[in-house]
């Protein structure tokens, strides 16, 4: 029987105000908090809130045979506790059910995976103690920032504990090889790895508001029947997508939300299909193979790779220039200026300055929040300078002062101006542009 395992990620990031360069050691109100607030509350009415009482009452329709799983970014809970409580309480009440499974990521929705181990760690065992704390299970599934995978990103999640990792069933990565079977990534041991089927996820998550020829749309009838007609030796079909497809990206007009309300009946009466959560899936099937990850593959665009946050020049030195301060700044010891620090460690502070054409990059204009790739870049790297400098402060304010030197015949006398220098202001770091950015375009993103 074919295991129908429906993934949704949760995630809204924290968004820059209009921070320039003459707002560099006058002010560390980085964030819009006002439409910050704005987006997540519209997200919360629109996706969020209905979707979850759908779920809901989908798992009691079914008697908990409906099964699904999400992963909710710490950036996401911050803007939930703080300004839509009640759409995290229908997350718990999810959670309650025992038909809901809540995933292990970083807690920041960060690159930290491949930029930076250290804070890897730190967020990933951050965010599974956030999870444990407000949805009453430690996570057991890993699923990284935008499904980004490699041999190593696995090995180590296995070593951090998890017991089975998401990832995308790429073209390239497969080859002839199926998407719908469990796997071992080369070099692990014990940890299991279960692919999206991207085929069937897209179809819901970006063209369920196509029409064919006749006029008609994807049904959910249409569709459970194409999952049971599947090969027979096809064990899971992984349904990852965005959460914010529902109500946000597709819109209630469409269709969708009638769609996802009837496609559990339609899955589960048709026989051949049932409905399970990611550990569910991995524990019940040994692994087909090894499959070997040499580079990190991700979900995101059609080269399913990292150019969408390490493409171009300006990502790569934003991302260099935000990763290095980051021992500084935890070891500056604190709490506020660790969380800022990683609420910029977001990918999609990087995705808003990717600079490609054609579909992709229409994409990326959709979900970004500026009028221009170079806009994003400059807002980032502003925040970055204040930020450096504000650490470097405090890691000197917490160093003791070394003892007074006994005056002696070469001291200067009080007032002369001898004696040691003042410590110099530090330099603005490379590449944070003097002139502040151009202001954002009003048009804000209909999903993140």
């Amino acid at each position: 029987m074919k295991s129908v395992v429906p993934y949704f990620q949760v995630h809204q990031p924290f968004r820059l105000r209009r921070y320039t360069f003459f707002d560099i050691g006058r002010t560390d109100r980085y964030f819009d908090d006002e439409a910050n607030a704005g987006i997540l509350r519209r997200v919360a009415a629109k996706c969020y809130l209905p979707m979850n009482r759908l779920l809901l009452a989908a798992v009691k329709a079914t008697g908990g045979r409906f099964r699904c799983a999400f992963s909710v970014s710490g950036t996401a809970l911050d803007q939930m506790e703080a300004w839509a409580p009640e759409a995290l309480d229908s997350f718990r009440r999810l959670a309650a059910t025992g038909a809901v499974e809540f995933l292990g990521e970083t807690s920041h929705h960060s690159l930290a995976s491949i930029l930076d181990p250290v804070e890897f760690d730190l967020q990933v065992r951050e965010q599974s103690d956030r999870v444990e704390r407000l949805f009453g299970r430690r996570p057991t599934t890993f699923r990284n920032t935008e499904l980004i995978l490699s041999n190593a990103i696995a090995r180590r999640a296995e070593e951090l504990g998890f017991r089975c990792i998401l990832g995308e069933g790429a073209d390239h990565l497969l080859g002839w090889r199926s998407p719908r079977h469990v796997y071992r990534p080369e070099g692990c041991e014990s940890i299991r790895l279960l692919l999206r089927t991207y085929l069937l996820s897209d179809d819901i998550a970006f063209r369920f508001g196509h029409r064919g020829p006749d006029g008609a749309g994807l049904t959910a009838g249409a569709f459970a029947g194409r999952i049971r007609a599947l090969p027979e030796e096809d064990g899971v079909v992984g349904l990852f997508m965005d959460y914010e497809t529902f109500g946000e990206h597709q819109w209630e007009e469409t269709g969708i939300f009638r769609f996802m309300e009837a496609l559990p009946a339609e899955v589960l009466g048709g026989g051949g299909a049932d409905f399970a959560t990611p550990a569910e899936a991995a524990a019940s099937r040994d692994p087909v193979a090894r499959l070997d990850v040499p580079w990190p593959v991700s979900w995101a665009d059609a080269e399913r790779d990292l150019t969408a946050w390490t493409g171009n020049d300006m990502q790569r030195a934003a991302q260099q220039a935000l990763y290095e301060i980051g021992a500084e700044v935890r070891a500056a010891g604190d709490p506020a200026l660790l969380r800022t620090w990683r609420r910029l460690t977001t990918s999609d502070h990087a995705y808003y300055m990717c600079t490609k054409w054609f579909s992709d990059g229409d994409v990326h204009k959709y979900f970004s929040p500026y009028a221009t790739p170079h806009d994003a870049f400059i807002a980032l790297m502003n925040v970055l300078d204040d930020l450096h400098r504000r650490a470097v402060a405090l890691g000197s304010a917490a160093t003791p002062a070394p003892p007074p030197r006994r005056p002696g015949p070469a001291a200067a006398a009080p007032g002369s101006g001898g004696g040691r220098k003042p410590a110099r202001r530090a330099p603005p770091r490379r590449g944070s542009a003097r002139g502040g950015p151009r202001r954002p375009s009003r048009r804000r993103p209909k999903g993140r």
